[in-house]
């Protein structure tokens, strides 16, 4: 495979501090696999720690949001060049951000312009709800999302853009996507970009997030579209995310 799969885990609203630097610590003592690239995304509060624990090791460390302006009387926000001094990678448009929060396509993808701007690699999720899959609208709905959180990024920008699909109905439900489901759209995604930039749309990595498990990782990270996982609950647990880590190794070195 020429594109670098990528192993991320998103650890949402959890963890204490000692659980965060402990988890942390472990991650980057197991290593990272030719081939693959391994990203953690704290809460906010312990981005320093976990920084810290991860020390010199080949983790990456993300974040799991960012403000659209860098400076500015802006409370409660985080700006994405303070956080360009820690991480190398933040979250734009999750499903919790959009379904929860209530942020707008047009919002995410000034999300993602200030992101890159910072010199930092974009997540964009996009995904469809279940009622949009069962309307036979979620090509629909995932080129959307696409359209407007791209729509500030030109191909000059793209070794900062990882994509994730992640189906909302599939997110810490435990029902994760087909392989097959999981594949077509992973590979709709990567037509849309290279309908838009050419060549080297094709080439951005693309992710799949939805209730990736030790047990489905390997026919799911085996999918030809399919370049690595967004994970939520299995990154929370050192042993869990370790299988997911050494799936895509086996996957890197074929």
């Amino acid at each position: 495979m020429s594109r670098k799969m990528i192993v991320a885990g998103n650890w949402k609203m959890n963890l204490s501090r000692r659980e965060a630097v402990e988890l942390a610590s472990a991650v980057a003592a197991a290593g990272v696999p030719a081939g693959v690239e391994v990203a953690v995304f704290p809460t906010f509060p312990w981005l320093v720690p976990v920084h810290e624990a991860l020390g010199d090791s080949d983790v990456q460390l993300g974040a799991q949001d960012s403000y659209i302006e860098p400076a500015g009387a802006f409370t409660g926000e985080v700006s994405p060049v303070a956080l360009a001094e820690l991480c190398s990678a933040v979250l734009a448009g999750h499903s919790e951000r959009r379904h929860v929060i209530g942020e707008s396509d047009e919002l995410v993808g000034k999300k993602v312009e200030a992101i890159q701007q910072a010199g930092m690699t974009a997540y964009l999720c996009v995904g469809e709800t279940l009622e949009e899959r069962q309307a036979g609208r979620a090509q629909e709905v995932v080129e959307r999302q696409l359209a407007s959180g791209l729509a500030g990024v030109d191909a000059g920008m793209l070794h900062l853009l990882v994509v994730a699909y992640e189906p909302v109905w599939a997110i810490g439900t435990g029902v994760a996507a087909s392989a097959e489901d999981a594949q077509e759209m992973c590979a709709a995604v990567r037509q849309w970009l290279a309908a838009r930039y050419g060549e080297p749309g094709g080439q951005v990595r693309v992710l799949y997030g939805g209730s990736v498990s030790p047990a489905n990782v390997e026919e799911l990270f085996a999918c030809p579209d399919v370049d690595g996982g967004l994970v939520g609950g299995a990154s929370l647990d050192a042993g869990s995310f370790g299988t997911l880590v050494e799936a895509a190794g086996r996957l890197a070195a074929v």
